[in-house]
């Protein structure tokens, strides 16, 4: 996997991923930035979201569930010292679908946060404490 990170302006930076896709970063004015992307540590933020929601979406699939939505809620907090770490995460799954069976969304968060998140998993070995938690939603 590889990346490419170029610096803009200030405290603005243009991400480019191996697969040619492209996001910009930048920072708050009190820091310099003029507030154009999303923060670094956001960007962390999001792709733990997005590795451990494919997890649950797609487990939920080859268990025959019908979900039609999947969104996960992420607070973090960070350490007050520099490197201004995350200490902790919550991540809230909410899952919407006819007929699911909560055994297996239940089933879903854990295999993703304990098998299948590598997202997760390495930040759990940097120690941070992640708590998971679920709700499902009709459809």
């Amino acid at each position: 996997m590889k990346a490419t990170v170029r610096w803009q302006d200030g405290v603005a930076f243009q991400g480019e991923s191996g697969s040619g896709h492209q996001v910009m970063m930048d920072g708050p004015e009190d820091h310099g930035g003029r507030n154009l992307g999303v923060r670094p540590m956001e960007m962390v933020l999001l792709g733990l979201g997005g590795c451990a929601c494919f997890d649950v979406i797609t487990i939920l699939q080859k268990a025959r569930q019908n979900a039609s939505a999947c969104h996960v809620e992420l607070e973090a907090q960070r350490a007050d010292a520099v490197p201004s770490v995350f200490t902790h995460i919550n991540m809230k799954f909410v899952v919407a679908g006819e007929g699911l069976k909560e055994t297996h969304v239940a089933r879903a968060v854990s295999l993703s946060a304990e098998k299948y998140c590598s997202a997760s998993i390495m930040l759990e070995k940097a120690g941070v404490e992640i708590t998971h938690s679920y709700e499902i939603v009709p459809a």
